[in-house]
């Protein structure tokens, strides 16, 4: 199972909340890495660790997938088929396998998506 971050845990990670900085902690001492992708970094980062000290130290631990043509084509391929415009969601639901947990504040969305792209995740509102 991977652990999926949308741009509400990094805003939750800075403001303190330590049962999702618990959760990736718990992620990296069982040699895994939470993930997410560029877009959802772009969401959040506003300049520099000092500033966002929380939040460097969260991204220093994760796997951050880029937000490149071939994701970026098929997000929208799903948007397509769900009538959505939210391109950042739909790439993070496809960074996604079955029986991932993706943590977000969008759950409706989320689940929309992962349902129309076949995936069963688990969603966990933020």
């Amino acid at each position: 199972m991977t652990v999926i971050l949308d741009a509400a845990a990094f805003v939750a990670v800075e403001h303190g909340d330590r049962t999702l900085l618990a959760l990736a902690k718990s992620e990296r001492i069982a040699g895994r890495a939470c993930l997410t992708h560029g877009g959802v970094v772009g969401q959040v980062w506003r300049g520099g660790s000092r500033r966002q000290a929380n939040m460097s130290r969260l991204l220093d631990g994760l796997d951050v997938r880029p937000l490149d043509d071939a994701l970026g084509r098929r997000a929208g391929a799903l948007l397509g088929t769900t009538g959505g415009s939210d391109v950042i969601d739909a790439a993070l639901v496809l960074l996604a396998s079955d029986g991932d947990r993706i943590v977000t504040s969008d759950t409706g969305d989320v689940v929309g998506l992962a349902s129309a792209a076949g995936l069963r995740v688990d969603v966990v509102r933020i």
